[in-house]
Parts: C-alpha cells; structure tokens; sequence
C-alpha cells in the first residue's frame, strides 16, 4: 500500500498494525485485480491461521508476501514461517513466495550484505525439502530496496511481460534509443525494460526516477496543473517521460544526438494503440 501511493514511502504515514485478516482489491494495469489478503503477525493470528483457517487461507495462493522484522529474527519466527510454507505447499504448491527482510537500514552498512546472506541461508533451509519457490529481498522504506522488491513482486504477476518485452525490444530499435522503460502509472512500479546491450552503472536508476517523478506529479497537483510528461536533456542524453497507455508511462533514454526529439515524439505516440492491446487483461 505505501508503494501505491502517491508519494515516495519514507514520507508515507506508517499503516496501523493488521488485525486478523484483512481483505482487500487492487486495480492494476487496467483489469488486472488483485486481490489481497493481509495476515496479521501475532502469535495468536498464526494459530488461527494453521489450525481453523488453514485451508480457507492457504488455497488458490499465487503469491506469498512473508516480512520478517530483522531485528526481531529469532528461532520460533522462523518457525512460524516454516509452519506457514508447509501450508501454502500442501494447498498451494505452484505459489511464488517472497520474503522481505525489512528495516535492514538499523543494520550497520557495512554488515547489511552478510546479516541478509545468513537470514537467507536460514530461510531456504526450511523451504529445502518443499515445492514452494522462494526469493528474498532485503528491504528499508529510507532507500530503493523497498522499491526493488515490489517491482520483482508486481513483475512475477504480470501474465505478459515477456510479450511486453519483445515488443518493447523492437520499439527501442526502432527508436534508436539506448533504453525504454514501462511503468505502471499509478505505483511506477516497472513492468518491462530493455536496454540496447550497455550496461549501466546505476542499478538502483529506476527506484529514483519514480521517486523523482512522484515528487513531480505532487508539485504538479499543488499547482492544479495535471501531469502530461517531461523532458530532460543534457550534453549525454535527452530523456522523455510521457504517459502512454491508459495505464502505464513510458521512459526512453537516447544518447544519439542525430535523432530529433522530435521523431522520438512521434514514434511514442504511434506506438501507444499497439502496446494498449498488449496490456494484460487477467484477475488473480
């Protein structure tokens, strides 16, 4: 919920403590519905949950967002969430599973890469023997890595994005950019990228263009202005931001100063019927 807002989640207001379960929908990308049940983590939740709940919770799963408080990461916690993945294997064997070890920034910087590595080692220790497939991320709402996790996240769920990629890989060329980039325009979430073979340096680039551009649109709302896109340009490249679908945005880097703006303008607005018929049309 904190990265479906507006704004970037270390200004958020910090969500009350869940209550049992509760049940909630999310649009997203047009008519892909999520729906979402949130479980709360006291001891006595769990109980209910694998004793009462069990087979009303844990079946039709297909995906399992599990969060550790690594400060709070003790024997009967990795317990519980063992208890918990031998309940969605045996009525959900096919569900993804991702774990957040969240407020890693109380961490020492320099002890955040080996305090993850060894909360992970554990975690897959007591999946080992089960269908479940499980990925962790590290995660803190005061830099990208929250961010990181749930596009991993949203990506997982999204029924096309190979389709999205190919076609998007093929709009790139056309374009003769170095690289295009979809988001989601309500969360900026990413849903596909392609780049034209470079690598860059920044791996945690499109965390911040959202936070820049959420920035944005707030100055934007206090302006009673209504957000279109924007264009940066410097010496290196010329970056365009532009609503594109009905439900995305659109980010193409180009470096070749022999392209007009101009043309790349055009080719985004040609190419927004065709993606529109690629965006998945799915409930989950």
């Amino acid at each position: 919920l904190v990265i479906a807002a507006t704004q970037p989640a270390s200004i958020s207001n910090p969500p009350s403590p869940t209550i049992d379960v509760e049940y909630s929908s999310v649009q997203f990308l047009g008519n892909l519905h999520l729906h979402l049940w949130d479980c709360g983590g006291q001891d006595d939740f769990y109980k209910n949950y694998l004793d009462n709940m069990r087979d009303h919770i844990f079946r039709s799963v297909e995906l399992l967002v599990y969060v550790f408080d690594i400060e709070h990461f003790e024997a009967v916690d990795l317990k519980q969430f063992e208890a918990v993945a031998e309940a969605l294997d045996q009525h959900s064997p096919d569900a993804l599973v991702f774990v957040l070890l969240h407020k890693m920034d109380l961490v020492a910087e320099e002890e955040r890469s080996l305090v993850f590595r060894e909360r992970e080692s554990l975690i897959n220790e007591c999946t080992r023997n089960l269908a479940v497939r499980v990925k962790c991320f590290p995660s803190s709402i005061w830099d990208e890595t929250l961010y990181r996790a749930w596009s991993q996240i949203v990506y997982s769920l999204v029924p096309n994005t190979k389709l999205l990629e190919d076609n998007l890989n093929d709009f790139c060329k056309i374009c003769g950019s170095d690289e295009v980039v979809l988001f989601e325009s309500t969360t900026f979430l990413v849903i596909a990228h392609c780049e034209d073979g470079s690598k860059h340096s920044d791996v945690h680039r499109f965390e911040k263009i959202s936070n820049i551009i959420k920035q944005f649109k707030l100055s934007c709302r206090k302006a009673q202005a209504s957000f279109e896109g924007m264009v940066v340009q410097n010496s290196r490249f010329t970056a365009f931001f532009n609503l594109f679908t009905s439900n995305t945005c659109i980010m193409v880097i180009v470096s070749d100063t022999d392209i007009q703006p101009a043309s790349i303008q055009l080719n985004i607005d040609a190419a927004k019927p065709h993606f529109e018929s690629l965006i998945p049309q799915t409930q989950m």
